[in-house]
């Protein structure tokens, strides 16, 4: 079963100015003349790291590492007081893309996805399919209604009734209702006493859930309170909005993509984006390889993910 390649370091590093009052850290590692590929993180607001650089050949690829807008080691950060989400959406993020690939004389590129990543990685292949040599997504997730409401508004409370408790206990029982929108209001109160509990519970449900055994220590790292703040708000504000695209419409679109030589990898038991959403997409994806794994949850290192994803990895560099 094929895992992580060795620890490597970036042999070269920035902050991309991509406007807005916005900087975006990006880093480069392993083979500067190799095959280039994007790593797309999760969230919107998860950030990268070193793990991250593993998933590629280093010897065989030019690793494209950054970290989206508000949150990582990109600036403003979205845990900061007076942080202001209105210039980070979808479609920035997809524009942040094409500066960055422009900035790093990149032709065309593989693009690698995982969870929110997934989403975007094929917003940016449907707006952009001449520049994406190949995709790698995993724990598809698209923002349609029906997978928020799955796992943030009560579905996968039949599964984990215990860690929902958690979750619903910031919102006052009045407002229960609908709970992004709730968490909309805690997370955007100004007083830390409000939005930083609100942030650890958010946080902590999804840390806790993304992974079919626990794993403390992901959910420490989830529930550090300047990355609990930065990632709650920014899901909450691509929720809010529906990541700005119509309801469906990136399966929709997938037609697009055809051309495209594509690998799906699916958690049988992921509770954070159930097979559903992969199944719809492989639907009309029909050129694409859709590995469902049968003893594995949501998180990119699980073993069974992590074998998949790496052997499309090096299918794909040769």
């Amino acid at each position: 079963m094929r895992t992580f390649y060795p620890e490597i370091e970036p042999y070269d590093a920035g902050h991309l100015d991509v406007g807005d009052g916005q900087a975006v850290y990006w880093e480069t590692s392993g083979n500067p003349d190799g095959k280039p590929v994007v790593f797309l993180h999760g969230g919107p607001g998860g950030g990268t790291s070193a793990a991250h650089r593993r998933l590629f050949d280093p010897a065989r690829y030019r690793i494209v590492l950054f970290d989206q807008r508000g949150c990582g080691r990109s600036t403003p950060h979205a845990s900061t007081p007076d942080a202001d989400l209105s210039a980070n959406t979808s479609w920035h993020l997809v524009a942040d893309m094409e500066k960055l690939r422009g900035h790093l004389g990149v032709e065309s590129w593989q693009v690698f996805g995982g969870s929110w990543g997934s989403a975007l990685a094929l917003a940016y292949a449907e707006s952009h399919p001449d520049r994406v040599s190949e995709l790698v997504i995993r724990g598809i997730f698209t923002l349609r209604q029906v997978e928020l409401d799955w796992f943030y508004e009560g579905g996968a409370s039949a599964v984990f009734p215990d860690l929902w408790e958690g979750f619903v206990a910031p919102v006052p029982e009045n407002k229960r209702g609908r709970l992004v929108e709730a968490y909309s209001e805690l997370l955007n109160d100004p007083d830390p006493a409000v939005h930083g509990p609100a942030a650890v519970a958010w946080s902590r449900w999804e840390s806790s859930t993304i992974t079919l055994m626990p794993n403390e220590a992901n959910v420490a790292r989830f529930t550090e309170p300047s990355y609990a703040v930065a990632f709650a708000r920014i899901e909450n504000h691509y929720f809010m909005h529906g990541g700005w695209w119509d309801d469906g419409q990136l399966i929709r679109d997938a037609g697009r993509l055809r051309g495209i030589p594509t690998v799906i990898v699916q958690g049988r038991y992921d509770m954070c984006t159930p097979p559903m959403t992969a199944w719809a997409l492989a639907a009309v994806m029909r050129h694409a390889e859709l590995r469902m794994i049968p003893d594995a949850g949501h998180a990119f290192d699980e073993p069974g993910i992590l074998d998949a994803l790496i052997e499309a990895t090096d299918r794909f560099a040769s």
